[in-house]
């Protein structure tokens, strides 16, 4: 069975620091690239950062100089680290993973194949 799995939110004050995970089961995530997105309450759902089927990576404006993708090909796991957290960063974070043109660092969010339920992180004193 293929499945996405995401943990690791929670509540942070702001300035805090998370690490998300995504575990992929029924696939080879290494034959995948992989995307973090995210959605706040009452907004559209927005890529946060992806990294290729290698070590290629995207950040959007505002996860720059604060997040980081990263995967473990060993672990099926990929991870996105979150520093210097604000209440902005609220919301429930998905991981996505995409088998067509895997070294292609950005496609659009139809393009991903499988997507996991999602972790919340809110950002709050």
């Amino acid at each position: 069975q293929v499945q996405l799995v995401e943990s690791g939110g929670g509540l942070v004050p702001p300035g805090g620091s998370l690490t998300l995970s995504c575990a992929a089961s029924g696939f080879t995530l290494a034959d995948y690239a992989m995307c973090w997105f995210r959605q706040a309450p009452g907004k559209e759902r927005e890529r946060v950062s992806c990294i290729n089927n290698g070590d290629s990576t995207y950040y959007a404006g505002f996860a720059e100089d604060r997040f980081i993708i990263s995967r473990d090909n060993a672990k099926n796991s990929v991870y996105l680290r979150m520093n210097s957290l604000k209440p902005d960063d609220t919301g429930v974070y998905f991981c996505a993973a995409r088998q067509r043109n895997p070294r292609v660092v950005l496609m659009f969010p139809e393009e991903y194949d499988y997507w996991g339920q999602g972790t919340q992180v809110t950002v709050s004193l």
